[in-house]
């Protein structure tokens, strides 16, 4: 009755392992058939084996000052979290050149998105302005009749509806008394689907703008500066739902502030909550390009709050992003942009490869020299965790723009390591109890509770390291503490699903339960006898002079159960 419940649960475990490979597979397969954007059927691969995009910025600071060294340094790693944010892509951010010579130099994998490349060249400092004045971003030309003194006039935009305009002082930032005569002209004569813009340009903070929003279909005049992205503690996206729980199918981007940005939102919203539209606005810019302005919907003095408007998954994840990220303490100008060769190449990959296949031989080998018939199972297992292991980087180069370099593939190396050591952990406690006199069956079950504490203990001391190292560190340290991590909770689903159930499943042939000799499972000692117990003693030979000492210590420490065994046989032999 034991040995069916625990072939019925090897087989479930065996299911559960194959639900999750068709699982994996088939998604893969039809995200790659349907050619959803960044699905493959293979890895992608980082900037030392595939080569990629360069993007050269030059830093631009107000009143044509240098950048300082801890100017660039800061910027380099707000960049950095705006490439981490969208995945492990193994980018490579760095800066060259000294004081007006001074540029930073980002290079990212393959054919990056035209979000990810947004997200790197936005670099001004992002801010909040309050919205005075918004309009259509482009109109129909207006051509008027030709004339004998102009017989081929030029086409002109239609004029604006007239804006008041005022040169009294300004009492807040979304007084209108800062639309100056200039500042309507300028309004006016905007048209967004034209450059309108400098590269790098920076804006001053303590006065109002005409710009557009990114998707360059209305204009607006903002007013002056309320708060700054260094004011932002938290952003992220989350779906909208009802006060009942269920989902909506709308998504949001929340925002917390830090104390002194909690401050400002308060009592901007408190002034902008009573105005009508387009005033009751409240702009957010990078780059000097607005890429939302939503309207306040309430005076809002808790530092949190939530923007909604007609978001998808992606686009309120990528406006979280910049929000998050979007702080910079320099404005850029995009010096360069072209594509790089790979750094180390086809052949360094091949050679990481062929690294890896040797250590799985060297692993078999050992496995069939240790453990003879048993070997199968850590040859299935290996290929299992190795197929798993594909699946996953692939999903995952899909999904987080994962991308696999050299250093990443010797964390898949290392794992080699990590998986065999679990085998040889589980293989040898069943031995263990064979040597207490345990059948198969009995010892595959027993030796699995002993061998999992150490397994999971061995396992989170490599998730640790992995952790330790992703989290503190960049760059290619970073992908391989990845890989290194995610193998080690693939060894742990393959020792769970495959390596266990299939031992279960084995331990019920007679050829490894009778203990043949090619099985894995002969316990023998050093003189060729079957191990029965590691409790029971052997009469020593009395004809040598070293064993007299040891005469009846065998026969003072038998258990009494081995006492009556002797006397049976002795009974049995005078008969």
């Amino acid at each position: 009755m034991a040995g069916s419940t625990s072939n019925k649960l090897a087989r479930k475990r065996l299911a559960w392992l194959l639900v999750i490979f068709i699982a994996f597979a088939g998604l893969i397969t039809t995200a790659t058939l349907t050619k959803v954007s960044g699905a493959t059927l293979v890895p992608q691969l980082a900037l030392d084996l595939q080569g990629g995009t360069q993007v050269i910025l030059k830093p631009t600071v107000n009143s044509g000052s240098v950048a300082s060294a801890e100017q660039l340094a800061q910027a380099v790693d707000i960049i950095r979290q705006r490439i981490d944010s969208t995945g492990v892509s193994e980018a490579q951010i760095v800066t060259q050149g000294e004081g007006a010579d001074a540029a930073i130099v980002v290079s990212i994998p393959g054919k990056p998105s035209d979000s990810t490349l947004e997200l790197i060249k936005a670099s001004a400092k992002l801010e909040f302005r309050p919205v005075l004045v918004t309009g259509a971003g482009t109109s129909a030309l207006v051509t008027s009749a030709p004339t004998k003194a102009n017989p081929n006039p030029t086409p002109t935009l239609p004029a604006s509806s007239p804006i008041a305009t005022s040169t009294a002082t300004p009492t807040d930032n979304s007084d209108l008394n800062w639309v100056s005569k200039d500042l309507q002209a300028q309004y006016e004569a905007l048209d967004c689907s034209k450059q309108f813009r400098t590269p790098g340009q920076v804006d001053d903070p303590a006065k109002p703008m005409v710009t557009c929003d990114r998707g360059r279909t209305a204009k607006f005049i903002l007013g002056p500066v309320e708060l700054d992205g260094t004011q932002i503690a938290k952003a992220s996206s989350s779906a909208v739902t009802t006060s009942a729980g269920s989902a909506t199918g709308q998504y949001a981007v929340d925002l917390t502030f830090n104390d002194a940005g909690k401050t400002s939102f308060g009592n901007v919203t408190k002034r902008l909550f009573p105005l009508t539209a387009p005033r009751n606005q409240f702009a957010v810019t990078i780059d000097g390009y607005i890429i939302t302005a939503p309207a306040i919907q309430a005076v809002i003095t808790s530092g949190t709050a939530q923007i909604t408007g007609g978001f998808t998954s992606d686009s309120a994840n990528a406006l979280s992003n910049q929000l998050k990220y979007g702080s910079l303490p320099i404005g850029f100008q995009v010096q360069s942009q072209e594509n790089i060769s790979a750094t180390l190449g086809s052949q360094q990959l091949q050679n990481g490869l062929i690294a890896g296949a040797i250590g799985m031989l060297l692993v078999l080998i050992y496995s069939l020299f240790q453990y003879r018939a048993l070997a199968s199972i850590t040859i299935g297992s290996l290929v299992v965790a190795a197929g798993l292991t594909y699946l996953a980087i692939t999903l995952l180069s899909w999904r987080m723009d994962y991308r696999l370099s050299l250093a990443g593939v010797a964390g898949l190396i290392v794992a080699i390591g990590i998986t065999a050591d679990s085998f040889i952990v589980y293989f040898e406690r069943v031995r263990d109890e064979l040597r207490d006199g345990r059948p198969l069956s009995v010892a595959v079950a027993a030796g699995w509770k002993r061998a999992w504490r150490t397994i999971l203990v061995s396992d989170i001391v490599s998730l640790l390291a992995a952790g330790t190292l992703y989290f503190l560190t960049v760059g290619n340290v970073r992908g391989f503490a990845f890989t290194l991590g995610l193998t080690t909770i693939i060894d742990l689903v393959v020792v769970t699903l495959f390596t266990v159930p299939l031992l279960s499943l084995f331990s019920n042939f007679k050829f490894f339960s009778s203990g043949n000799s090619w099985s894995g499972f002969e316990i023998t000692t050093a003189t060729g006898e079957r191990y029965v117990g590691r409790g029971t003693f052997r009469e020593v030979d009395p004809s040598v002079s070293r064993n007299k000492k040891s005469l009846g210590e065998a026969a003072k420490r038998q258990t009494i159960a081995e006492r009556k065994a002797a006397a049976n046989n002795g009974e049995a032999g005078e008969q």
